[in-house]
């Protein structure tokens, strides 16, 4: 999209912190009124995984853990980080096996989404995961958590209750919720990856 259409203008960009997970940069910019302005970028340098893993009866895991940054405890679906140039059905996997133990034989992608587009970057991609096994967890050593499961309807109702407040875990369990009949039905899946049409 042109300048004049979406009315900004990037004059120079500076990066102010880096570390293996995230850029922090500087841009000065003129926006959409003509001014000059600044405008602090996140470039987050992994893509976000998130899985639905939902058993037979319709249950769906989730993971809870405190997050430092908000300095709280937060109840999540199993999710993590998939560097940019790795395959993110393969991350998906890694990342349900580690923090839960559970594995699974059909897997199709029901969303991708942006966590907070006004200062980051950050694309999130959700999977669901059925015909599930289950083993061992072994979570990484930053990593302290509880595995729960839950029937879908109450991890709605945990939403209402203010609950589960992680954006790509709402966004991903509403949207089972409303298209729950063709995401969960057996006829849909296909091995491996697909994004969501």
């Amino acid at each position: 999209m042109s300048s004049k259409k979406h009315g900004w203008q990037k004059l120079s960009s500076e990066t102010v912190y880096d570390n293996p997970w995230l850029r922090v940069e500087n841009h000065e910019v003129i926006n959409p009124s003509g001014n000059k302005s600044q405008y602090g970028k996140i470039c987050f340098k992994n893509l976000a995984v998130a899985i639905l893993a939902a058993d037979e009866n319709d249950n769906i895991f989730l993971v809870g853990q405190y997050r430092y940054t908000l300095d709280d405890y937060s109840w999540e679906l199993p999710m993590g980080g998939a560097p940019l140039a790795e395959d993110t059905l393969l991350a998906a996997k890694r990342e349900l096996q580690e923090e839960t133990g559970v594995t699974a034989s059909r897997w199709s992608e029901v969303m991708r989404l942006h966590t907070s587009n006004s200062v980051t970057d950050e694309e999130g991609v959700v999977f669901l995961a059925r015909d599930l096994s289950y083993g061992d967890p072994d979570p990484e050593d930053t990593e302290v958590l509880e595995v729960k499961k839950l029937p879908l309807s109450e991890a709605v109702a945990w939403i209402r209750e203010g609950k589960i407040t992680d954006a790509i875990s709402v966004a991903a369990i509403l949207r089972l919720a409303a298209d729950s009949a063709s995401l969960l039905a057996k006829s849909n899946y296909r091995e491996g990856s697909e994004r969501s049409k």
